[in-house]
């Protein structure tokens, strides 16, 4: 049996750039300082207009395969993981793997889940390689949250940036995921939630729990996402920790779903980490949904940070609610 490895990674980012200070100028009476301590984000990447969902997708995808001498033709399958695809049908990865010249004998497929997407992609593919019907795996994260938030929304625009990532998934001898744990529950899906743009009227359509501050189609519940993370999460590092049979001073890096460094910062106190052990590097990203686990990998690795002797935790959690992780052990 042949086992799915993630290979190298590459992040594509759109090029206007909003930072605080630009917001600040816009909104005088923002206060930004303040905004800044809770999200530690100092910018983030905007989608222009007319770029979209795939086109971010194609991007990361070209740049993995010119950076690292990948011939599009040896994929066997498209995984695609947005909340923001180009349309309600056709679905996204088929226009993807036309414009990057995929074998059209490579499955293609979309599926929609944000922060916890990129684990669920790395347990598809992994599934597909273990099942001997595929050897290589293109997983592609690509969000364009920016659409869905009116400019006057100081809670989500200072938040959420726009990005993707693909990562290459190969088969080899020696499994290197392992222990994958998920978690569903939606009776918290009114906490981050857009109504428009599906098939459900608007006159049936979920309702926020709370008032909605701002006129986003994008409704977010922050307090009560928060709850559901620091409740959520200890109980899923300690499920894969067990699934794994090991203990949590064994595992070299917890990386996290960036969320807000808020977040983070009462992840770390109730599990008890460091930064150096728990890295936060939403700083100049934002929170991009499913592409902040790539991206963390991509930075540890360019920093040298990742250890190959360490086993490794992938955590994401959030929007559904939804949560999965994993050991990773690889560099």
């Amino acid at each position: 049996m042949k086992y799915a490895a993630i290979g190298p990674i590459s992040v594509y980012l759109p090029e206007k750039i909003e930072t605080n200070e630009h917001l600040k100028a816009e909104y005088p009476g923002w206060d930004i300082d303040l905004i800044f301590s809770k999200t530690g984000i100092a910018q983030r990447h905007i989608a222009t207009p007319d770029e979209c969902a795939s086109d971010l997708g194609v991007g990361a995808a070209q740049k993995l395969f010119t950076e690292h001498d990948i011939d599009p033709q040896s994929i066997d399958f498209l995984l695609l993981c947005t909340q923001t695809p180009d349309y309600p049908l056709p679905t996204t990865a088929c226009l993807m793997q036309d414009r990057l010249q995929l074998p059209t004998s490579a499955g293609a497929l979309d599926f929609n889940l944000g922060c916890s997407g990129f684990v669920y992609g790395l347990s598809l593919a992994d599934g597909l390689i273990r099942g001997g019907m595929a050897k290589r795996v293109l997983l592609v994260t690509a969000e364009t949250y920016s659409k869905y938030i009116d400019p006057t929304d100081r809670s989500l625009r200072t938040i959420f940036g726009d990005g993707a990532t693909a990562t290459l998934l190969e088969a080899r001898d020696e499994p290197s995921l392992s222990a994958f744990q998920f978690g569903t529950d939606g009776s918290g899906a009114d906490t981050l939630l857009v109504t428009k743009g599906g098939a459900r009227p608007p006159e049936h359509a979920h309702r926020p729990r709370h008032r909605q501050r701002w006129p986003s189609d994008l409704y977010m519940d922050g307090p009560s996402l928060i709850n559901f993370t620091v409740g959520a999460v200890p109980k899923l590092v300690d499920n894969i920790l067990h699934a794994a049979g090991l203990k949590k001073e064994d595992i070299g890096l917890y990386l996290f779903h960036q969320a807000t460094f808020k977040m983070l910062e009462q992840l770390q106190q109730r599990l008890e980490l460091t930064e150096e052990r728990m890295p936060v590097v939403l700083r100049d990203y934002g929170n991009t949904v499913s592409s902040t686990i790539p991206i963390v990998i991509h930075d540890m690795r360019l920093a040298g940070r990742l250890q190959p002797s360490l086993p490794n935790l992938l955590v994401g959690f959030g929007v559904g609610w939804s949560w999965a992780g994993c050991v990773w052990r690889g560099s």
